[in-house]
Order: structure tokens, then C-alpha cells, then sequence
């Protein structure tokens, strides 16, 4: 493991010895520089994991303006970096406002050596997970565009990794000339998931016709399916073709396939098996090459159980299933796929961001969908707030902090402290907790917090 280094900024000489013996206790090897100019250059150069700066650096101002200057010059060139300031007690407000613009902490000067060494210590522990942190954004980002490359994506808005196994698996069966199944709740994105398999199949130039099974009633669902002659049912005024002649040579994607009568199961295992149909009313076979995609949100183990939907079928359409997940589940996806949601010109606060992470989406990507469109038509401003969202407060608001507390976990906490570069206010505003809920959470978690 590498050695971390500190850089002291500081003007006085005394004070960067006195800091190199006292992080020599944690082998932390320190850099030093007495002027911003000089610092600056050092951190450009050098391998920096946290920054302590004193707020003056000549002897005829105690102002803290240089300090202020120095902090918003690191922060606006390396973001991600922690900064420790170090002031008198003259410049304790100019340190205050700073540490709401983003810095990790602030000592008074002459300093607690205990809560120095602590600081720093938790810093380095959270820069190693925003390290860890960043490489592991860095190899998703990578897979995506590789997979972008390789792959007709359909123009899929994604970002978690639970939903890039999904469309990995979808490519990967998409060239097999088999049934898939899709499954998932209600808005998930399965759909989408069949379009990716049709635009990387070896029917990718053939028709993709889409059928929702649980739109219609059963005896149209059938002459909607494989077509019908005239009198084949009341109303059947004319011949029709079914879904299977429009999907010839290319994909019939039906959803909600759970809705299909038994009769009609048996006409689709048929399909399946041989490639023949009869149209309702007719006797005569008509044969097709079709490659069916179904997609359900129903349980079929229970259905089969239950007698309603026939086990043979069941296995026949479940060569390969591809299970898409809620989109609680897939957390990561959830701000991209608002923003690409969102109306030209409009924006969302940071506010807003953690108040849909922080929702339970019953209504997963379809509902994220008309949660944008409303605000964003509601809202005559640029940058859409918490308030313009009008999430339900069930769902977000009415948690007790208690609850909330509960139901966030180590690697979430260490992921938003890593985001926030330690900053707990903006942490804690992440995972809407307060700072002190945040800090018990932290406590009965073993996650080291400053002093």
C-alpha cells in the first residue's frame, strides 16, 4: 500500500517541522510549501492525499483573504481534494464560510495534536475509498462503451451495474436463434430490453411487432395473435392478418404474456415448435420464421401451479430468461435517466437528485418518466427543487429519521462521504439524514468520522 502524503502550507517553518514529527508517528510523509504559488505548483507535480493550509501567509495581514483565495483555487483545480484549514481565532468566520464551500475541517491554531492527527487520519481513509471509488466508475464507464461499441443499444440511458449485467446477458443471447423471456415489474424497461435483442439478432433488418397481451380481451387477443377469417367472432367483418404474418421474418415481442388463454397457449406453443398457425375461423395452415420475445410481470411458476398457464409453454418460451430489475434496485440509474428525461433547458438541484434516490419508484422507470415531464411543465424555473418533484411524501418524507437511518448501509455511507470529499453536511444532505443522524449511523457502523 502506497504511503500517503500530506501538504503542509504554512509560511512559518516551526509549524511544518513540528507536523512532520507528529505525522511521522503515522508514516505520513509530508510536503511542505510556504507560499500559495508554491503549493499549487507542488500539488500539480506531486501525489497529494490531504492539504493542510494555514488562512495567512505574510506576516502584515491576519485576514484570512489569502487563505480563502488559496482554498477556492484547489478546490476549483483538483475538486475531489481535502483540505484542513488551519486559522487563528480572528479568522474562525472566514473558516466557517469555507468549510460550507467544501473544506474537510478547521483548527484553531496552536492546534490539538489528537484531533489533527484524527482528521487527517479519517480523510486518508475516505480518500482511499474515493480512489477505489473512482476506479470503479472508471472500469463501469469502460464496459459501457465497449459494450456501446460491440452492441446496437438502442440509445439505453444506464449507469448501474446491475442494469449493465442485463443488457450484457440481452446482447449475448440476442444472435441465438431461441425463445427469450423477459421478466420484471411493470415499467421496468423490458420492452427496451427486447428492442436491443431484435437490433442485435440475425433478424435485425426484419419487422419488430409488439402485442400486449394484457390490452385485450381473450377472444381478440387470439385474432389479434394469428389473424382471423370473416365470422370468426362478432364483429370479424373482413380476413385480417395476425401478428404472426406481420412479425414474418423478423420479432414478435409480446408482453404481458401471462394474460394469454389457455387455448391460446396452446396455439403459441405450436407456433413455437413448428412455425405453423391457423387463423381463427380457418382450417388451413399458414407458416412463418418468427423469433418471439415475451415479457411478463406475472409469476408463471404460480400460474403453472395454479393451472392457468401451461408448464410446456412455460419452458418452450423460457430458454433464456432476462430478469430486469426494479428500478429501486438499480439506484445508479436513476438521475441519468431523469436527466434524459428532462425538458430542454431545465435542470435538477442537487436537492432534487437526492430526493429521487431517496424514492421507492412503485412505478420504476415509467413513473421517474411522468415525475419529469410534470415538473418540468409545472415549473416555470431553469433548476427543478425537491418541492417541483412533488414526490409523494409517503414515499420519502414521512420515513422517520430512525427508519431512514436503518435502511442505509456502509458501503452507501463510504460511497456519498467519498462523493463529498468527507464533507458530512453535504454527505448527510445526500442520503437526507441530518448530520447527527448521519454521525450515529457512522458510530454504529465502525465508519471513522474528524474529530
Amino acid at each position: 500500500m502506497a504511503v500517503p502524503t500530506a501538504l503542509v502550507i504554512d509560511d512559518n517553518p516551526a509549524v511544518t517541522t513540528a507536523l512532520e514529527v507528529l505525522f511521522s508517528l503515522r508514516e505520513i510523509t509530508v510536503l511542505s510549501a510556504e507560499s500559495p504559488a508554491a503549493a499549487l505548483e507542488l500539488l500539480a507535480q506531486e501525489s497529494v492525499d490531504v492539504v493542510i493550509q494555514d488562512m495567512n501567509f505574510r506576516s502584515d495581514t491576519t485576514s484570512g483573504e489569502e487563505g480563502a483565495t488559496l482554498f477556492k483555487t484547489i478546490r476549483a483545480r483538483f475538486p475531489e481534494m481535502p483540505v484542513i484549514l488551519l486559522t487563528a481565532w480572528t479568522q474562525l468566520e472566514a473558516a466557517v464560510e469555507l468549510v460550507k464551500l467544501g473544506a474537510a475541517d478547521y483548527l484553531a491554531k496552536p492546534w490539538d495534536d489528537t484531533k489533527l492527527l484524527t482528521s487527517v487520519q479519517n480523510l486518508l481513509e475516505l480518500s482511499v475509498a474515493r480512489r477505489e471509488l473512482s476506479r470503479r466508475r472508471a472500469d463501469e464507464n469502460r464496459r459501457r462503451t465497449e459494450l456501446a461499441h460491440r452492441y446496437d443499444l438502442r440509445d439505453i440511458v444506464f449507469a448501474d451495474p446491475a442494469m449493465e449485467r442485463v443488457i450484457g446477458l440481452a446482447c449475448q443471447v440476442a444472435r441465438a436463434d431461441v425463445p427469450v423471456l423477459i421478466s420484471g415489474p411493470n415499467g421496468a424497461g423490458k420492452e427496451k430490453i427486447a428492442e436491443i435483442v431484435q437490433a442485435n439478432s440475425a433478424v435485425r433488418t426484419g419487422p419488430f411487432v409488439t402485442l400486449n397481451c394484457g390490452a385485450l380481451p381473450s377472444e381478440l387477443l387470439e385474432a389479434e395473435l394469428f389473424g382471423a377469417e370473416i365470422g370468426a367472432y362478432t364483429g370479424a367483418t373482413r380476413a385480417r392478418d395476425g401478428k404472426f404474418d406481420s412479425a414474418d421474418g423478423g420479432t414478435l415481442f409480446l408482453d404481458e404474456i401471462g394474460n394469454l388463454s389457455l387455448v391460446g397457449q396452446m396455439k403459441l406453443l405450436r407456433v413455437l415448435e413448428t412455425g405453423r398457425f391457423e387463423r381463427l375461423g380457418s382450417n388451413k395452415e399458414r407458416q412463418v420464421k418468427v423469433r418471439v420475445i415475451s415479457a411478463t410481470n406475472a409469476d408463471l411458476d404460480a400460474m403453472i401451479r395454479a393451472g392457468t398457464f401451461r408448464e410446456d409453454l412455460y419452458y418452450r418460451l423460457n430458454t433464456i430468461e432476462v430478469r430486469v430489475p426494479a428500478l429501486a434496485d438499480r439506484p445508479d440509474d436513476i438521475v441519468p435517466l431523469a436527466t434524459h428525461f428532462l425538458a430542454e433547458g431545465k435542470q435538477l438541484s442537487a436537492e432534487a437528485s437526492a430526493a429521487l434516490r431517496r424514492h421507492s419508484w412503485p412505478g420504476n422507470v415509467r413513473e421517474l418518466k411522468n415525475v419529469l415531464q410534470r415538473a418540468a411543465l409545472l415549473s416555470a424555473k431553469p433548476v427543478l427543487t425537491a418541492a417541483d418533484l412533488a414526490l409523494p411524501k409517503v414515499a420519502t418524507e414521512l420515513k422517520t429519521e430512525t427508519e431512514t437511518e436503518t435502511e442505509i448501509d456502509r458501503s452507501t455511507i463510504e460511497a456519498a462521504l467519498a462523493r463529498a470529499s468527507g464533507v458530512i453536511a453535504q454527505a448527510s444532505a445526500e442520503l437526507g439524514l441530518s448530520r447527527q443522524a448521519l454521525y450515529r449511523r457512522m458510530e454504529k457502523l465502525n465508519i471513522p468520522r474528524s474529530a
